[in-house]
């Protein structure tokens, strides 16, 4: 652990709140094994104040470097959001649009089984923040839900395009009309495929040349380098005996493979490092070491709550499972986002998490690989923890 305590001191923030808050939750889920390692970092106006690194990477013993790559899923979801937002500042689409003007495979969608035709068309705002009617299959509510399932859509490498996945989800009736509700959904891999086909680039190289390259972020990507596997975790998974079970090996990972489908809502891989840098270009208002990739009040509507009548997501959600709770929270473009205290934020399904809190000008990333994010009340007791170590904060 390394707590950069004279700039803490100097910025606001206690040392030991922080030393305290890496030690806790290394007592509750690493030693009790819970989870198989965590990787932290907080800054507070740009400085990097905690840098913590512990457990194992591999079922195989070595130790978490600091420079561990992770599979960080739904983290994804606010890099394909922004890449739309880029585009629709070129004037190239705009919220507003219907998603048909890009995806026409969409013009036939009906809600329900039943089949009832829309009152109006889905949105590319209804992408952005979950509003779409679409689904998961890991939802398992509904038939629709399972139909899903029994099609692979929630799968993080397909064997299909991206033209198959559109025409494959067209086929589908939507759960609810768009913008009745809000339901965690394959809405942001759609919208990869938006970015695709406005942009006349593989979402791939897209990410890489306008996102990643600018922000130097170099060890996030959709297919593991051959010469990053040995800093690749391993993942778990959390099985009905309520034991650890591995669900990716790191030197064997599927994430390996060259995947014809990139998942704007889940595929990428990357470091707390990097993460970090994206995260600073948000907080910067979309600017990071003299790069911009957007104004500064395109960033403001993005974490602004978005959801219809200014609701949250306790009375519009119709969701078993999202990687945010429910009251009290609302939803922007990509992101949650807390009603009382402006922190926006995401995570992954293996319990991956970032929080950014702009009044307080203070950073979170928590990466680890457990699956599934719901299991543990980690990512509360990071966010608190970080708030509790801002000496003003009130």
């Amino acid at each position: 652990m390394h707590v950069d305590e004279a700039a803490a001191e100097a910025m606001g923030v206690d040392a030991g709140q922080l030393r305290a808050l890496a030690d806790g939750l290394d007592r509750a889920y690493v030693a009790t094994g819970k989870l198989p390692h965590l990787r932290l970092l907080v800054s507070r106006d740009e400085k990097l104040l905690l840098s913590h690194s512990s457990g194992a990477a591999r079922a195989t013993g070595e130790p978490l470097r600091n420079d561990a790559l992770f599979r960080i899923a739904s983290m994804t979801k606010p890099v394909t959001s922004i890449a739309f937002m880029m585009l629709a500042e070129q004037g190239l689409v705009a919220l507003d649009d219907p998603v048909t003007a890009v995806l026409p495979e969409f013009a036939g969608l009906r809600v329900g089984l039943n089949g009832q035709t829309l009152q109006r068309p889905m949105r590319m705002i209804d992408l952005l923040r979950h509003t779409s009617g679409l689904t998961y299959g890991l939802q398992q509510r509904t038939l629709i839900d399972a139909r899903y399932r029994d099609l692979g859509l929630d799968e993080f490498h397909q064997k299909r395009s991206s033209d198959d996945f559109i025409q494959t989800v067209a086929s589908l009736p939507l759960e609810f009309a768009p913008g009745d509700r809000w339901n965690y959904s394959i809405s942001t891999d759609v919208l990869g495929v938006v970015v695709e086909r406005v942009s006349g680039m593989d979402l791939a190289d897209f990410f890489a040349e306008r996102i990643f390259q600018p922000l130097d972020m170099n060890d996030t990507f959709f297919d593991l380098p051959d010469d990053r596997v040995g800093r690749m975790t391993d993942a778990w998974q959390l099985g009905p005996d309520e034991r650890l079970s591995l669900y990716d090996r790191g030197e064997r990972s599927s994430w390996r493979r060259a995947s014809r489908f990139r998942s704007g809502g889940g595929g990428l891989i990357s470091s707390a490092d990097d993460y970090h840098r994206f995260a600073l270009m948000l907080l910067r208002g979309g600017e990071l070491d003299g790069v911009r990739l957007l104004r500064p009040d395109t960033l403001s509507i993005m974490h602004a709550n978005q959801l219809p009548g200014g609701a949250d997501l306790a009375s519009l959600s119709s969701s078993m499972f999202s990687e945010a709770d429910y009251a009290g929270v609302g939803f922007g473009l990509g992101f949650a986002t807390d009603l009382a205290t402006g922190e926006f934020f995401w995570g992954g399904v293996f319990s991956t998490f970032f929080v950014i809190h702009p009044a307080e000008r203070t950073i979170g990333i928590l990466m680890t690989q457990h699956f599934p994010s719901n299991t543990y009340p980690i990512r509360r007791e990071f966010r608190d923890g970080i708030k509790a170590s801002i000496k003003s904060y009130v």
